[in-house]
């Protein structure tokens, strides 16, 4: 997925727009290689410090410590993790830019402090993981964009950052919401572990409430950016696209969620949001062919 998205938004959107970039291919390759690595790290340390939870509420998903030993859980994230920022610092240095180099370690830092100490606080460990979803869309802009602007093109470039950061907030905005399901699914393992995750600090029907207020604030936001910047604009595929696959979705998530009692249920609506969140970043591309054949 994040891979996907970051090669989307170059590919599917920068790339066709007549605007210099920072970065050629390769370089851009780079970028994502190395957020793709310091992602992995984070999943792995984060499984290794995760065992007791999943082996109450996952146990068909836990590898460590049966597929592969602890010490070489231990030795694969280092390697991921030295090997991204490593790739990053060479990146930053290309572009000349070689303090954007603490970025990769700031990623690699919180992925970490997450693992092992972020995700038992109430709501911080859920606003922790949706921000580092938005800042892998954020920091396309940072690398491809801000090196590439000039006095003539500042205000052009500046447009094109503000519709990345409209993504890194959507991005933000699912996320969040689906890490609060995702702890309503798995409290039973957290409360045995002593987290005080939010449907164990305030209980599983007000933690779903929090979830669809949170949802309910979604969809409004969505719809109004929807009819302000797809449908005044006359970009009716992409705005009947967002209805369909975003709006829609979403609406049905608020709905089932009300009513929703098992660990499935939980489930089922922690992958909805997972389709929300992929069908709304696709949709750069809908909206730059809408706009290419609507010219």
């Amino acid at each position: 997925m994040l891979a996907f998205m970051q090669l989307l938004f170059r590919y599917a959107f920068l790339k066709q727009q007549n605007i210099p970039l920072a970065l050629s291919d390769w370089q851009y390759g780079l970028l994502v290689l190395s957020t793709v690595l310091l992602a992995a790290a984070g999943y792995v340390i984060n499984n290794i410090y995760d065992v007791a939870t999943d082996t109450i509420n996952k146990p068909q998903d836990v590898v460590i410590g049966k597929g592969i030993s602890e010490t070489a859980a231990y030795n694969i994230y280092i390697g991921l993790n030295i090997t991204g920022v490593a790739l990053g610092f060479v990146l930053s240095n290309i572009i000349l830019r070689p303090g954007f180099a603490s970025l990769f370690i700031l990623i690699a830092s919180l992925l970490y402090f997450y693992a092992t100490t972020l995700k038992q606080i109430m709501i911080l460990g859920n606003f922790v993981v949706a921000l580092l979803l938005s800042v892998s869309v954020l920091i396309i802009g940072v690398f491809d964009l801000f090196p590439a602007v000039n006095s003539e093109n500042q205000a052009q470039m500046a447009s094109f950052f503000s519709i990345l950061t409209d993504y890194a907030l959507f991005a933000f905005m699912i996320n969040f919401i689906r890490e609060i399901v995702k702890d309503i699914e798995d409290v039973n393992g957290d409360y045995n572990q002593g987290m005080n995750t939010l449907p164990i600090a305030i209980g599983i029907s007000r933690a779903a409430k929090i979830a669809v207020g949170f949802a309910v604030i979604a969809f409004i936001l969505c719809l109004l950016y929807i009819n302000l910047y797809f449908f005044q604009n006359n970009l009716f595929i992409a705005t009947f696209y967002a209805f369909a696959f975003v709006l829609a979705p979403l609406l049905y998530f608020i709905v089932k969620i009300v009513s929703a009692k098992s660990n499935k249920d939980y489930h089922h609506l922690s992958t909805v949001l997972k389709l929300i969140l992929f069908f709304g970043i696709l949709s750069i591309l809908v909206i730059t062919l809408n706009i290419k054949y609507n010219a």
